[in-house]
């Protein structure tokens, strides 16, 4: 991951300096609030992996901005500075969620290997997450991701007023294809679908999936129709300069439609099967060909 950018808190503008000038020498961005509610307002402008608070301070302190945190950032960070009184102890801070404890006076000895710390955590969060979303043949997100990312774009769509295509894709007599040429051979073409459909979209726009097997999607968003086509055909012609002997993709495809008396997973669900029964259209139609659901074309 790149460097992180760290939020400072504390109400004592010395100890904000320092903090300041020791974060600037370790190579990170910082960047200063003067208590807890000047810090919750930069943090809802700007994403801070990392926070380090004092916890004695005016209008806000340290626990009360540990729960506003937990609660609106929970992938923060958050080091906790305390005074020599000791009035919140190491227990209090971490079960209120903090990542880690520094008492007053800290060396900058400390202070770095703390940082060093929760960087090294950040990364391998960020390590794992990505591992969880992603198939491990393909490089692109997995089923699991498609569920929450499809929640995340129809919901998105609907609040600002664009369209969501869904594509379908699977692969034309891929068993026999296997059969012929074997696993390997099988797996190479999995990947170079992979890479086609990552290479014919908008990278954080649009978003391909793994659905298993030989059964792929793509959510199209911010589209129109015949550019979600145009999407599609490029897909198609692309396998098709890959030259896999007699393998091909049948395509499927379908914009979201939100009826408001409907609960949204309702609406998911009818997405899914009309893409999923246009596919099978295709297949039906020769296979090697996209398709669009017949509610899209009389809409």
């Amino acid at each position: 991951m790149n460097t992180p950018k760290i939020l400072l808190v504390d109400d004592d503008p010395l100890v904000l300096d320092l903090l300041a000038t020791y974060v600037e020498a370790f190579g990170f961005s910082p960047t200063t609030a003067e208590d807890g509610v000047i810090a919750t307002a930069k943090m809802d402008e700007t994403s801070y992996p990392i926070v380090i608070t004092d916890m004695m301070m005016p209008n806000m302190d340290g626990m009360q901005l540990l729960k506003y945190i937990r609660e609106n950032h929970p992938r923060t960070s958050v080091i906790v500075v305390t005074g020599y009184d000791r009035t919140f102890t190491y227990t209090d801070v971490i079960r209120a969620g903090a990542t880690d404890f520094i008492t007053k006076p800290f060396s900058a000895d400390e202070l770095e290997a703390k940082l060093k710390r929760a960087v090294r955590e950040l990364e391998m969060v960020s390590q794992l997450e990505i591992l969880s979303i992603s198939d491990g043949l393909t490089q692109i997100f997995n089923r699991r991701h498609f569920d929450i990312k499809i929640w995340e774009e129809v919901h998105r769509a609907d609040r600002q007023g664009h369209d969501v295509f869904l594509l379908l894709l699977d692969v034309d007599n891929f068993k026999r294809y296997n059969d012929q040429l074997g696993h390997q051979a099988g797996d190479r073409l999995l990947q170079s679908i992979g890479a086609i459909m990552k290479s014919c979209i908008r990278e954080n726009v649009d978003w391909a999936f793994r659905f298993g097997g030989d059964e792929f999607s793509i959510l199209l968003t911010q589209i129109t129709m015949e550019q979600a086509l145009m999407t599609g055909r490029r897909i198609l012609q692309k396998f098709a300069e890959q030259n896999f002997l007699e393998s091909g993709l049948s395509i499927g495809m379908a914009r979201f439609v939100r009826h408001q008396n409907n609960p949204w997973e309702t609406d998911i669900a009818d997405l899914i099967d009309r893409a999923d029964k246009t596919l099978y259209t295709a297949k039906n139609l020769g296979k090697n060909q996209i398709c669009v659901d017949e509610k899209l074309l009389t809409q």
